[in-house]
């Protein structure tokens, strides 16, 4: 288990939700405070950023290793500067997206993409970390922010199990001692028939750790799914409305759609239960109501059992339905009146 803002993360727990800021504040704070707004209306438990800037992330060269390539569905032939330009949030905008979280209620923290990053959030007091799919090789960078002491989520988007391993290892080598591992398919937006999600149970016995899913696919269903199958951590993009446009928005939950998650994932959650197979506590009223044999007609001592005087009918309380072959003609051996539950004693 680890604990973010104050709030168990864990199997025993209910999914802790991450709304994703990233650049679906369309360059304008306002819009950025408004997202948090809708997240904390919304019932999520934490805001993520991203702290970099376009020059910490990559160089303004536009060579073909430096584009994305032209297939790319929504951002095909951009270079990374000019993605990463459109795509960042101002890191003056940090304190007063972090400030309006916390009044709202929500953990608010980032990922950061250099060691610049995690010295500007280190002063803005975030109480944990993450680190992109991207980023999972970077030891340096893991070992830096784990090494704050604080709690640490690794998504595993592209990694090997090695990779993976190599990660979680600088991670604690580095003193973290609350660690969760994301899974994740780093495409944008991502087909939910490559999310492999039974794969969450191998992720969490290999590494140990508290696994979830950060999740580009469109709608809730593989979010819904990942807790199934043992995710205690749920990160989904979330603009104010896809219609608006924005670098994120194509695979980016609206506000009506976070709350839907927020209460879907802890009924999914719920619905677990225990390894138990048998009538729940709540079902004592039903088994009342199962068929059994009555009688349905008044009757007199001697009369015989006959289809007309016994049925099969609810509630429960008499012989069991498949014993009605073996009392047919024999004889009643007492007078018995309509709405008796038939039992061996009065035939």
């Amino acid at each position: 288990m680890i604990s973010i803002g104050g709030r168990a993360i864990g199997p025993g727990h209910p999914p802790f939700v991450v709304a994703e800021l990233s650049g679906n504040h369309n360059g304008d704070l306002e819009r950025a405070l408004a997202i948090v707004d809708a997240v904390a209306d919304a019932g999520a438990h934490a805001l993520k950023l991203q702290t970099y800037t376009p020059d910490t992330l990559t160089i303004d060269c536009d060579a073909p290793p430096f584009r994305l390539g032209e297939e790319h569905e929504l951002w095909g032939g951009e270079s990374l500067y000019r993605l990463f330009e459109r795509a960042h949030t101002p890191w003056a905008w940090h304190e007063p997206i972090f400030a309006r979280a916390r009044e709202r209620g929500l953990a608010a923290f980032s990922a950061p993409f250099d060691p610049t990053a995690v010295e500007l959030l280190e002063k803005l007091g975030v109480p944990a970390y993450k680190i992109a799919s991207s980023e999972i090789v970077d030891l340096p960078l893991i070992r830096l922010a784990a090494g704050t002491g604080k709690p640490l989520i690794i998504s595993t988007g592209m990694a090997t199990v090695s990779e993976i391993e190599a990660a979680v290892s600088a991670a604690r080598g580095a003193g973290c001692t609350q660690l969760a591992v994301l899974s994740c398919t780093a495409s944008y937006p991502a087909s939910p028939s490559e999310s492999n999600l039974r794969a969450l149970p191998l992720l969490a016995a290999i590494t140990g750790e508290v696994v979830g899913l950060s999740d580009h696919t469109p709608g809730l269903g593989a979010a819904l799914a990942a807790v199934a199958l043992g995710a205690c951590v749920i990160e989904k993009h979330v603009t104010l409305s896809r219609a608006d446009g924005g670098v994120d928005s194509a695979f980016s939950l609206e506000p009506a759609e976070l709350a839907a998650l927020v209460v879907e994932s802890e009924r999914a959650w719920e619905s677990l239960g225990e390894v138990a197979i048998g009538p729940r506590p709540s079902e004592r009223e039903g088994l009342r109501f199962r068929r059994s044999l009555y009688v349905v007609r008044d009757v007199s001592a001697g009369e015989p059992v006959t289809p007309e005087n016994v049925r099969s009918i609810r509630p429960a309380g008499g012989l069991p339905p498949d014993s009605a072959a073996t009392v047919m003609g024999r004889r009643f051996t007492r007078d018995v009146p309509f709405g008796t539950p038939l039992t061996w004693d009065l035939i």
